[in-house]
């Protein structure tokens, strides 16, 4: 079970206690020499979606791991703030890691959700042109999609749209009938159990502060509440999401040129009141520089909808959800669905995507940076993992155990 730090104690479970001598010295005031019984064979740092699934994958390899998590629960950062979407493939630029991890994700997340008994379902999204002007932005959309292996789109004239959702109004859409919902929380609970099953070990409140390279092995200080604990590790990924470029700048051997810029792009979500009036996900076509998919209508596995999220870069993070922003969902939901009444949307929650790139730059990719380029064998980096990293989750994690093993040879 979890490994937590608590009143200067290591809670341990009894299944994991022998393991757990690796970190028996956890809560030591100031950092020590490294003993053998400090050294672990890997360290996974965050435990979001994709850092579980990453620390699963490795476990269930056979690997020693340890989970490293800053925050007092797994899930906490942008696993916990998202629209919960299983998407398609349809909008990333042909060959993308964006392209080829979610299109391959999406099919191995559906498996893996049956296998588990995880909440999801496949209910499908529309991709609404509003207006005749858009209708050349659904042709690119579609044939960007069949470029990314997604084959699976249906073309809706507007009267075909009609007769399976009423209250969508457009000229033409496009049905993608392999866009889901799942539930983040289950999913990540499911990831969790796997990689304990395996042998793995979650610590919580413990914060990376510090990664020296020893070559060939990496030394890590983690900021617990006796002190600053050492802890040394062949193996480190960083999935820290937000966090993911302060972590990887506490590593001196690389350089500041090769860590990308962050954007806090925040998005905000209203809900809205009584019976949902749709059957799928409803998407505007997306925004032109790609930061955002529109201001879309997203079910739960409950039923409730909610519309959002919309691009907001921000300097800080805040999850306020602003008012001031209500009259701007009204105007652009209403665009395809306009029977949505007066106070019908409550504000909800909000989220920030960490970007690459800034409100004027074309979209950027996912940035998985193997270290062996920059003579740090065994170390991976994870920036920019935003949409569609839940998706992509099982994929991501593949890949970077790919990664792992082409560095060892």
């Amino acid at each position: 079970m979890d490994l937590i730090p608590r009143d200067g104690i290591i809670q341990f479970s009894t299944a994991f206690e022998s393991r757990c001598l690796i970190v028996q010295s956890w809560l030591q005031a100031g950092c020590e020499e490294v003993s053998a019984l400090d050294k672990i064979d890997c360290v996974v740092i965050g435990a979001g979606v994709v850092g579980l699934a990453i620390a699963r994958r490795l476990a269930m390899a056979g690997k020693e791991c340890l989970l490293l998590e800053s925050e007092d629960h797994y899930g906490q950062g942008i696993s916990s703030r998202n629209s919960e979407v299983i998407h398609a493939g349809i909008y990333y630029p042909e060959n993308s890691s964006k392209a080829k991890l979610c299109v391959t994700g999406k099919t191995q997340l559906y498996e893996y959700c049956a296998d588990h008994k995880v909440g999801h379902d496949r209910c499908g999204k529309i991709i609404v042109a509003c207006c005749v002007d858009e209708l050349a932005i659904l042709a690119g959309i579609e044939a960007r999609a069949r470029a990314n292996g997604v084959t699976d789109l249906v073309h809706l004239s507007k009267a075909e749209l009609r007769s399976i959702e009423p209250e969508v109004e457009g000229v033409a859409a496009l049905l993608s009938p392999s866009t889901g919902i799942v539930s983040a929380h289950e999913l990540m609970t499911a990831f969790l159990a796997d990689f304990e099953n395996a042998g793995g070990i979650l610590a919580l409140n413990s914060p990376v502060i510090g990664i020296k390279a020893l070559h060939p092995d990496y030394q890590l200080d983690v900021g617990v509440a006796g002190g600053p604990y050492r802890l040394q590790s062949r193996i480190v990924v960083n999935s820290t999401g937000l966090a993911a470029q302060s972590v990887a700048s506490t590593l001196k051997d690389l350089a500041s040129r090769d860590i990308p810029a962050l954007f806090l792009c925040k998005g905000s979500y209203f809900t809205l009141s009584g019976t949902a009036p749709f059957n799928h996900l409803i998407y505007p076509v997306p925004e032109k520089n790609s930061a955002g998919l529109g201001v879309h209508a997203t079910l739960d596995l409950a039923g409730q909808v909610k519309f959002g999220p919309d691009v907001e870069y921000i300097d800080s993070p805040g999850f306020d959800v602003s008012l001031d922003r209500l009259a701007d969902y009204y105007r652009a939901v209403r665009r395809y669905y306009p029977a949505l009444k007066d106070d019908a949307l409550q504000p909800g929650y909000s989220g920030i995507r960490p970007k690459l790139q800034g409100p004027e730059d074309t979209e950027k990719d996912f940035c998985i940076q193997n270290g062996i380029h920059f003579g740090l064998a065994n170390y991976i980096n994870l920036f920019g993992i935003e949409s569609p990293g839940l998706t992509s989750s099982l994929a991501i994690a593949d890949h970077v155990a790919s990664e792992l093993a082409a560095s060892e040879h």
